[in-house]
């Protein structure tokens, strides 16, 4: 006989009132609605992942891509969650360096860029969970990730470039961790909000 949510049981099996052959049924409907629900989350996480890690090979126009990249790591916390966020968050810079978009000698950069990356979406992530409000928790989150990763970055790539790099590609590193990273940083917040709220995530 079909399944149906209205008449599970056969009226042609006697009834039993002992609870024994209802747990199956139970844990299958669980199993398949986790199922879904891991199977969205995944494709969701691919999606998102390829986004930031090869539209830079794309676009090569970092004020574009900058605030793209920092979106797709906000949804990708929201979406999918945190763990995935702060993976996620170690790929677009080792696949620029690997790809030739990052020059070679900005690679002792990198893992201070991952860093940065993890501080963003951890903060936000942090803060968004100790607000009632989804809009205040989501924003303020947002600012204090995009001030802490600019602060971040900013001090310790130009400390490190003051090592191994001379001018003018001293200046040009500045320029390229100065400002402009606070900006993306929260224009892939308004970016991701707009997002978001269009797929109903927030109340």
């Amino acid at each position: 006989m079909p399944y149906s949510p209205d008449n599970i049981v056969d009226p042609n099996i006697p009834e039993d009132h002992s609870g024994i052959g209802q747990a199956p049924d139970t844990e299958l409907s669980s199993v398949g609605i986790l199922e879904k629900i891991n199977v969205t989350a995944l494709a969701q996480l691919l999606v998102l992942s390829g986004v930031a890690i090869f539209l830079p090979f794309f676009i090569h126009l970092p004020f574009l891509t900058g605030p793209i990249v920092n979106a797709v790591l906000i949804l990708i916390l929201f979406l999918t969650g945190r763990r995935n966020a702060i993976l996620v968050s170690c790929l677009p810079s080792l696949m620029a360096l690997t790809g030739g978009l990052l020059p070679l000698a900005l690679a002792p950069a990198v893992p201070f860029i991952i860093l940065s990356n993890i501080i963003l979406v951890v903060i936000i992530d942090e803060f968004y969970k100790s607000w009632r409000d989804d809009f205040q928790g989501y924003w303020l989150g947002v600012l204090a990730g995009a001030v802490l990763k600019f602060v971040f970055l900013f001090f310790s790539v130009n400390i490190l470039a003051a090592f191994f790099l001379k001018e003018p590609a001293l200046k040009a590193v500045s320029q390229l961790f100065g400002w402009s990273q606070l900006v993306t940083a929260l224009l892939g917040g308004l970016i991701a909000w707009g997002v978001l709220k269009f797929l109903k995530f927030f109340k």
